[in-house]
Formats: structure tokens, sequence, C-alpha cells
């Protein structure tokens, strides 16, 4: 039997970045630099169907923010009457 048939027994756990995007990593070792446990362990796919479950948004915080930040800036153009938006 290869490595490959063998089952996964490995406890895993689901970890998150500042920029709140998900993986999974072996319960036993010490998170990546960067990475915080996001409150879940398990099998890898009960870690797998968590994060399927939470991660309904898979772009960055930082864009999700930047593209925030930009329609509030056109609501404000189209509220006071378009002032500031240049016509090409």
């Amino acid at each position: 039997m290869s490595w490959q048939e063998r089952e996964d027994t490995t406890i895993y756990k689901v970890v998150v970045n500042h920029e709140e995007q998900y993986s999974i990593w072996p319960a036993d070792r010490e998170n990546a630099l960067g990475w915080q446990d996001a409150g879940k362990t398990g099998t890898k796919a009960e870690c797998l169907a968590y994060i399927e479950e939470v991660w309904t948004d898979m772009r960055p915080l930082s864009l999700r923010k930047k593209m925030q930040e930009a329609q509030t800036v056109d609501q404000e153009q189209a509220e006071s009457g378009g002032e500031g938006v240049l016509d090409n």
C-alpha cells in the first residue's frame, strides 16, 4: 500500500490570516507566521466543510475594504449631483 492509499488520520485545525483567508493546518503543529486559529478542529473533510460554510467571500479583506470605500464615494457623488466626477 502506497502512502497515497493510506487513510489520512491527521487531525487538522482551521486557520485564518489577516486578510480573512482560510486554510487548514495539522493540529499538532505551530501555526505558520501570520495565521491564527479559527476555532475548528477535526478531520480534513470536516475542516474543509467548515471553511466552505464560513468563507463565503473569497476576496481578501483589503480588496473588500477598497471596493466598499469606492462604492461609498460613488454613492456620495451621486447624492451630491455628481460633483467631482470627470467625464471622458
